[in-house]
């Protein structure tokens, strides 16, 4: 085996990614503390051709060298639009067709692997602060709350390793490959 070179890796450019067909799927970051978090999911949702990304609260927005440290340059390819208040972006979504999704761990979460993915529906989903996760009014007022089955301690995992474990089952799931 070699190792590719970037040459060789077929990216797209920014204005071709903008204009490339995108999977129906819009993350929102409820009151993201971490920066590099932000850059983060800012470089998974460039990945896997992600909608676009609303950030809520005091969730910081680009331009910020501590959000371009992680998100590589992501954060110029991915639209992205800012609100103050998450429950607003969520009732805006929930107009335009969106099946709101948090991820979280409540009573009657169902577990991601559970989750039925429809190819032809929309989803926004809301993954939350750091410490205490996505706000309980934005859950209220969430279609579902899907949690990611964990086994071990903590069942916590860093709000980026979240975005991206879940991503990749939405994309999969939205190519039919799930």
């Amino acid at each position: 085996m070699r190792k590719l070179e970037n040459s060789e890796l077929n990216r797209l450019t920014i204005e071709e990614f903008k204009n490339t067909d995108k999977i129906p799927v819009v993350v929102m970051l409820d009151n993201i503390r971490s920066l590099n978090n932000v850059g983060s999911v800012f470089r998974t949702s460039d990945a896997f051709r992600i909608e676009k990304i609303i950030l809520c609260g005091f969730t910081a927005t680009p331009p910020s060298k501590e959000i371009h440290k992680t998100a590589l340059g992501a954060e110029d390819s991915v639209d992205w639009e800012y609100f103050e208040r998450t429950e607003a972006a969520v009732n805006i979504l929930k107009q335009a067709g969106y099946i709101i999704c948090s991820i979280e761990q409540v009573e009657g979460s169902v577990m991601l692997p559970d989750f039925k993915i429809e190819k032809e529906k929309k989803y926004a989903l809301v993954f939350g602060n750091e410490v205490k996760g996505v706000q309980q009014s934005v859950v209220d007022l969430s279609d579902y709350s899907i949690e990611i089955p964990q086994e071990g301690t903590k069942h916590s995992l860093n709000i980026s390793v979240s975005a991206g474990i879940v991503l990749w089952d939405f994309y999969k799931g939205v190519k039919g490959e799930r």
